[in-house]
């Protein structure tokens, strides 16, 4: 646990890192509240909720790197301001939009949603030196499972208790409180060393090059497995009848990711996303093969479970490496967008493999799918120092 000591023991880390757990746990409860609402309280039917997850979820996938770019440029509190009032008026009113306002709403939510996420991880490879990233991101690896763990499981058990109508409202107010605690800390978005460092400009093209693209590439298998994970093993529950049981095995299986992100923190060195994220892939594609009880999945999931914390946070190291920190915002907006398009492309995947031949070739069809994505990563692999720049006005700001 000692560079973990050493990690706290670094000014402003550990009240981030906090702010970071509490601020995610709204935004976490977002989606399973939006697919009840409709669902449950209008009674459309699951379909038409998918309709307003997939609006959400393209929004965010185009907001992330736009809002990355304007912390850039601008600083933290106006992105945080705007995205912040985005979310409070929508949360406070969509429990009495109708649908079709609905949709179109969620997508503008999803555009402006609050970018905790990559803030957070934008802060931390501002806070702490390069020797140390690999145990900082593995710490926020470790609160993104906890906050996974929590958000959707009090999303249902506010809308079950409570309604859409105050359970909407909570969430309102959690995304307020989020981005408020945010605003207040104003946590550097750039180090002492790169803030004194000559002003540069380094246009998108000398940085977005095929290796970093590819790498984003390898960050969306890591998603890609995870949801047709979570999909097939949900499957493999509800056809042996015990769907009661699958908050507790989604827990679990989350507790495999939260250990492994733990000890990879700890290693004296860390290893490739390509070596991380392929095993992954690999370990999962025999899990079909221990047949339909889920206690056995789940016992088989523990090889491929552990590697998702560590594979997910070495694609974040990774990206700061490849990237100058004055387009740092832009680049974790660009790898939040990877890991929502590799969920998103996942879900109708695994599904139609889920109703064809069922959840256990479901299991090895993703994990096929994210080997072959990171064999494409293969020959475009890149050095790990960012580009030198061209010299130019300085025309970012950390602060507001």
């Amino acid at each position: 646990m000692e560079p973990y000591r050493r990690l706290l023991a670094l000014p402003g880390v550990r009240t981030l890192l906090l702010v970071g757990l509490l601020a995610r746990i709204p935004s976490t409860a977002v989606n399973i509240t939006l697919v009840l609402h409709v669902a449950e309280g209008l009674g459309l039917g699951y379909t038409w909720a998918g309709v307003v997850t997939a609006a959400c979820t393209a929004g965010m996938a185009v907001g992330a790197p736009l809002a990355g770019r304007f912390v850039d440029s601008y600083g933290l509190r106006p992105v945080l301001l705007t995205t912040t009032a985005a979310q409070a008026l929508f949360w406070a009113t969509a429990w009495a939009m109708p649908f079709p306002v609905l949709v179109v709403a969620s997508a503008l939510a999803g555009l402006l949603a609050l970018p905790v996420f990559s803030v957070i991880r934008q802060c931390l490879a501002a806070m702490v030196p390069e020797d140390q990233r690999r145990i900082g991101f593995s710490a926020d690896s470790i609160l993104v499972e906890l906050s996974y763990m929590a958000g959707p499981a009090l999303g249902v058990a506010g809308m079950t208790a409570l309604g859409g109508r105050w359970t909407m409202c909570a969430i309102a107010a959690g995304l307020v409180g989020s981005g408020t605690a945010l605003v207040m800390l104003n946590p550097p978005v750039r180090s002492a060393e790169e803030l004194a460092a000559p002003a540069e400009k380094v246009s998108r093209r000398r940085w977005l090059t095929p290796g970093l693209v590819t790498l984003l590439g390898t960050a969306s298998a890591a998603t890609f497995v995870l949801t047709a994970t979570e999909l097939s093993l949900v499957a493999t529950m509800n056809r042996a009848g015990d769907t009661a049981w699958t908050g507790l095995a989604i827990g679990i299986w989350c507790l495999y990711s939260l250990l492994g992100g733990l000890v990879y923190g700890g290693l004296p060195r860390g290893f490739s996303p390509l070596v991380l994220i392929g095993a992954m892939g690999l370990l999962t594609v025999p899990v079909g093969l221990v047949g339909d009880d889920w206690r056995w999945v789940l016992i088989a999931l523990v090889p491929a479970g552990v590697l998702c914390a560590p594979g997910i946070s070495s694609t974040v190291e990774a990206v700061t490496r490849m990237v100058p920190a004055g387009a740092r915002g832009e680049a974790m907006g660009l790898h939040g967008t990877a890991l929502l398009l590799g969920g998103a492309v996942s879900a109708p995947v695994a599904g139609a493999v889920i109703d064809g031949p069922g959840p256990g070739w479901a299991f090895a069809a993703a994990g096929l799918v994210s080997v072959a994505m990171v064999l494409v990563a293969l020959p475009f692999r890149a050095g790990s120092r960012p580009p030198t720049g061209e010299p130019g006005p300085v025309t970012a700001k950390t602060t507001a």
